[in-house]
């Protein structure tokens, strides 16, 4: 009975993301106000009755992705569990989650892109979701650049929370202009340069 359970609850998770990564894709060239739930599940290969099941609604699926993108860029970060990462991890990761992204994730930047645009209105249903989101990222980069100061590996007289905001300007920017003209922007190499300027500019002087 225990092999049969597991293997149920397998089949359950492999359905889960087969309807998840369907939506990606959908949600990505289409946006999320062009997509149905039908067109969804046809792409998964189950019925909109099993998708709703899931996910509870199309919004419930919505917050699945966003959290999906999410959980794959972390699993990418390989600091240990319950480390705070240095300077210069946390800059190297995020140029090498540049690469991956280029390489293999542009439905994902893209949809992060749409749906940022579909929700600027405060009234709108996932604007809280990713301003919360903008302020945690924000938070956490300040957070980083606190320490740095405090350990002296970055100069002290720097503010953490306009460093923190023009961080995360650029990592959205960068991937927008990508999105807009992958053939003249390359998003490693932007990432790699800027934070290796970053970096200059913050090292303390010898």
């Amino acid at each position: 009975m225990v092999g049969v359970k597991g293997q149920v609850q397998r089949r359950g998770v492999e359905r889960r993301r087969a309807m998840v990564d369907a939506a990606i894709e959908l949600f990505s060239r289409q946006g999320v106000r062009g997509t149905g739930v039908a067109a969804i599940a046809e792409r998964a290969g189950v019925t909109p009755s099993a998708l709703i099941h899931h996910f509870g609604s199309k919004d419930g699926l919505v917050r699945a992705v966003l959290e999906e993108a999410d959980r794959r860029a972390l699993e990418r970060l390989s600091i240990t569990e319950g480390a705070e990462p240095t300077l210069d991890e946390a800059f190297d990761w995020f140029v090498r989650d540049a690469e991956h992204t280029a390489a293999t994730e542009r439905d994902l930047a893209a949809l992060h892109t749409t749906l940022t645009a579909e929700n600027l209105d405060p009234g709108s249903v996932l604007h809280l979701w990713f301003r919360d989101r903008g302020r945690g990222l924000r938070t956490h980069l300040a957070s980083l650049f606190a320490r740095a100061m405090a350990d002296g590996s970055a100069r002290a007289d720097l503010n953490p929370a306009v460093l923190a905001a023009e961080t995360a300007a650029f990592i959205e920017g960068a991937h927008l202009l990508w999105l807009l003209d992958p053939e003249q922007v390359d998003l490693t190499s932007v990432h790699r340069s800027y934070f290796e300027g970053l970096a200059s500019r913050l090292r303390p002087a010898a």
